[in-house]
């Protein structure tokens, strides 16, 4: 559970760091906007971005009943950033399994991406798509 965190803990203390070092230098304006770009990044890479995440089964149960996507992610994932940005209000409609919290939901992926962890990884209707168009997602989201 820690692992999901080191990243963005990171940027706010390299952040705060090259901030206090402009606030020596005499450049508060400068060390404010570093600052806020460091925090931004901090916040963006963070799986508070993301809808609360489910158990695997719990989420293959839920869609099976509803017909919903399952979003399977982790954080620090560009792509999964990308597709859950994209989405925008209806990522909430999906189910979102987060890989590193849910060992089902890791070999569930590996399963069908060769072995291989890859995410984003959707799952509509029993048919996997390892990190597809949100556009194609967003449309499934209906």
């Amino acid at each position: 559970m820690t692992r999901v965190w080191i990243l963005p803990v990171l940027l706010v203390l390299c952040g705060a760091a090259l901030t206090a070092g402009r606030l020596r230098d005499g450049s508060p304006a400068d060390a404010a906007v570093l600052l806020a770009v460091f925090v931004l990044l901090a916040a963006v890479t963070s799986p508070l971005v993301f809808p609360r995440s489910i158990g695997a089964d719990e989420a293959q149960r839920r869609s099976a009943a509803d017909g919903r996507p399952v979003v399977y992610w982790r954080p620090g994932c560009a792509y999964c950033l990308r597709l859950r940005l994209r989405l925008g209000r209806r990522a909430g409609r999906a189910h979102w399994v987060n890989i590193w919290r849910d060992p089902a939901g890791a070999a569930a992926v590996r399963a069908v991406n060769d072995g291989n962890e890859t995410v984003p990884t959707v799952v509509v209707a029993g048919g996997a798509h390892t990190n597809p168009d949100p556009a194609w997602v967003r449309e499934r989201l209906r």
